[in-house]
């Protein structure tokens, strides 16, 4: 099988051929710690996961590099705003993150390198830059990249530089030699965090930490980078500007960009009203759902979410796990057959999710038809393929249940009653009871082993 790759650097698809056999280098730039992960996050989480988590199951050694910003203008806006030191706020921001890609089923990375443990790095990358006539202290104690001293500039994002600098706002900063110029190096202001530098004590502008701590990580030529969609530019822009003068070498071999979330067709915003955390769409859904409903779309797609589209997910893995529900499951493993050759296929095409549930829900369809090994075989690689994707673990009475939190012991008592009325003949009131439950969207399952039950 081979494995093709959309590479946002040259606009197509290519046969994925990393730079040392069987290895794979990726990174992927993170969060900047200041305030809760919100749904765009998780999108990216979610995508690079899934991709990290299929190179290993074709075989690959993967080393999955993803940074966390920990030091910029908005960590230290809220700091200050919350009258606490920058990095109690960004350690405790950086627990809340794990916390949430933890219910979201997303593995750790290999590494997880923070910009304030490579102040060296950054700053011998800013020297080098200097060096060799790419970058310029200013009066004021910055340090600023010549975007003009690189030819390559706008190669991954198009931009031409003649229709940036009509776009520029010149005059922003005198101290710029060209308003297209950005910085590296910021000198502290007052009552700010800041570390030594040749140019005076300061902290690194936001472009230059990934370049640094990827080099740091991965060399100065890797496989993999990878981000959201409003990275491309000015952010992965500036990556390789910067990483390309230092180094002499090319950067990255492959680009890839993961889809923007629209929220009811919308851009998600904070100024329309329609800005979610993880953590508030987690105290209304179960993870998986939402988890799930993220890869519904092929990663470099924009995904739409809104109510109806949670509860079609909802519903969606409901019919997986109503596949399993009562099922003997057999080994957790491959089974090389027709549906495994058609889930690689869709993977292989640039990790193409959507095709790939497509082939699990006909898999699904063919445990409800098959019996006895056969039945068994089937359900353990539906749970084997769907661990690929970080789905379909749970216990299917766990699932159906997730949600329901203190109502679980109500539940089993008003369905002790019903059984009781039936028991009595009151069908009235065991359909009574019946009802009550549905009005809060319990829904009961009568079979040969007893009642069960589904939070919907």
């Amino acid at each position: 099988m081979t494995l093709s790759v959309y590479n946002t650097l040259t606009r197509q698809k290519e046969v994925f051929t990393p730079l040392v056999p069987g290895k794979v280098g990726m990174y992927v730039c993170g969060m900047t710690v200041y305030d809760y992960c919100h749904l765009g996050h998780a999108r990216v989480m979610i995508a690079f996961d899934v991709i990290a988590r299929y190179l290993r199951h074709r075989g690959f050694e993967v080393n999955y590099v993803r940074n966390i910003t920990d030091i910029d203008d908005k960590i230290i806006t809220r700091a200050n705003e919350n009258g606490e030191a920058f990095n109690v706020l960004t350690e405790r921001f950086i627990d809340e993150m794990h916390k949430d890609s933890a219910s979201l089923g997303i593995e750790m990375p290999d590494a997880e390198p923070r910009a304030t443990a490579h102040i060296d790095d950054i700053v011998a990358l800013i020297e080098t830059l200097i060096d060799k006539g790419f970058a310029y202290p200013a009066a004021n104690g910055d340090v600023y990249y010549s975007v003009r001293k690189f030819d390559g500039y706008g190669k991954l994002s198009g931009k031409v530089l003649d229709e940036l600098e009509a776009g520029a706002r010149i005059g922003v900063d005198e101290h710029k030699q060209d308003p297209l110029d950005f910085v590296l190096w910021k000198s502290a202001k007052p009552d700010e965090p800041h570390w030594e530098s040749p140019w005076g004590i300061g902290r690194p502008g936001w472009h230059v930490e990934c370049s640094a701590m990827s080099k740091c990580c991965l060399g100065d030529t890797f496989d993999i980078h990878g981000g959201g969609p409003d990275l491309k530019f000015p952010h992965h822009e500036n990556e390789i500007a910067q990483s390309e003068a230092a180094n002499g070498a090319h950067y990255v071999n492959t680009w890839m960009h993961a889809g923007a979330v629209r929220v009811d067709g919308e851009k998600m915003s904070k100024s329309l009203g329609n800005f979610f955390t993880i953590r508030e769409i987690l105290d209304k859904y179960p993870a998986e759902v939402v988890r799930f409903l993220l890869l519904s779309s092929q990663y470099r797609s924009a995904i739409n979410y809104s109510e109806e589209s949670l509860k079609e997910s909802h519903t969606r893995l409901e019919r997986f796990y109503n596949a399993l529900d009562g099922v003997e499951v057999g080994a957790i493993e491959d089974v090389e057959n027709d549906f495994s050759a058609r889930f690689h296929a869709a993977m292989d095409d640039d990790f193409n999710t959507p095709e790939a549930i497509a082939v699990l829900f006909e898999l699904a369809r063919a445990i409800n038809k098959a019996e006895g090994a056969e039945q068994a075989a089937l359900a353990g690689q539906l749970r084997y393929l769907g661990s690929v994707l970080g789905c379909l673990q749970s216990e299917p009475k766990d699932f159906f249940q997730a949600g329901a939190g203190d109502e679980a012991d109500w539940i089993e008592t008003m369905i002790q009653q019903r059984l009781d009325a039936k028991k009595a003949k009151d069908f009235a009131a065991a359909d009574a009871v019946r009802d009550t439950l549905a009005a809060k969207g319990i829904v009961l399952k009568d079979g040969p082993e007893g009642t069960t039950w589904i939070k919907q």
